[in-house]
């Protein structure tokens, strides 16, 4: 046999192998998954081949962001997260949703919920996953950290927190809503886009609270996470092509 059969072979014999494996991780362990599960009376949005439930879930935030809410009412859930809303709605308290081949055990009842929370013995581990949008933003924070970690950086948060903390917190909101309320006396009769006035006015307060400066000095950082929050919201539900993020 000379070297380019056995090339041939070699190339032919990756591919088989290449496509087993994507075929195994993308259609048989998601198809297993859905199957256990709906056995034990968990339901939920079918599987997407590659997309998972992405698709849809753009679709649903897409159609409720187009228009503008009917009433103003604290039941925003369907505005915020629409699809979720749908398909407790289509399924139950408790389904089962796709981000991609990633399954996603949704639950809303508040007694399952409170034994998720009250767990300590590692049996619900937070999610590990170097390469999604969100750890590459937040990188090994409250949010992302465990252990040892996790306690650490809660007991040195929990000091911002305490009573005395945010009493003293109290003049540098007030002066920072003072000084949107003297601005906006300034427009009066003019149209005020609130939600952009509340964004700057939360990081006037972030800014006074947490570094003693003002919104204007640290103007750039703020720019630059709206910009990012703005880019990981479009991004969240879109399906990476494998092997090409």
């Amino acid at each position: 046999m000379d070297s380019t059969a056995k090339l041939l072979i070699f190339l032919a014999s990756s591919l088989t192998l290449f496509l087993l494996k994507f075929l195994h991780k993308y259609w048989w362990i998601p198809f297993k998954i859905q199957r256990a599960l709906s056995l034990q009376g968990i339901k939920g949005p079918p599987y997407e081949f590659i997309h998972g439930n992405n698709k849809a879930s753009t679709r649903f935030r897409y159609e409720a962001l187009s228009k503008p809410m009917a009433s103003l009412t604290h039941n925003i859930v369907p505005r915020v997260i629409p699809q979720i809303h749908s398909w407790i709605n289509t399924y139950g308290k408790n389904y089962l949703t796709w981000e991609g081949n990633r399954a996603q055990l949704v639950i809303s009842e508040p007694e399952l919920i409170k034994e998720i929370l009250k767990t300590n013995d590692g049996s619900f581990p937070k999610r590990k996953d170097d390469s999604s949008i969100i750890h590459k933003i937040i990188g090994e924070g409250l949010v992302t950290s465990e252990g040892a970690k996790w306690a650490k950086q809660r007991k040195l948060a929990n000091h911002a927190f305490h009573g005395e903390s945010l009493k003293n917190m109290n003049p540098a909101v007030i002066a920072s809503v003072e000084t949107m309320l003297e601005k906006w006396k300034g427009r009066e009769g003019e149209e005020i886009e609130v939600f952009n006035e509340f964004r700057l006015l939360t990081s006037e307060v972030i800014s006074r609270t947490a570094f003693g400066s003002n919104y204007l000095e640290g103007k750039k950082i703020f720019d630059m996470l709206t910009k990012l929050a703005i880019l990981v919201s479009r991004n969240y539900f879109k399906t990476p092509i494998p092997g090409i993020r």
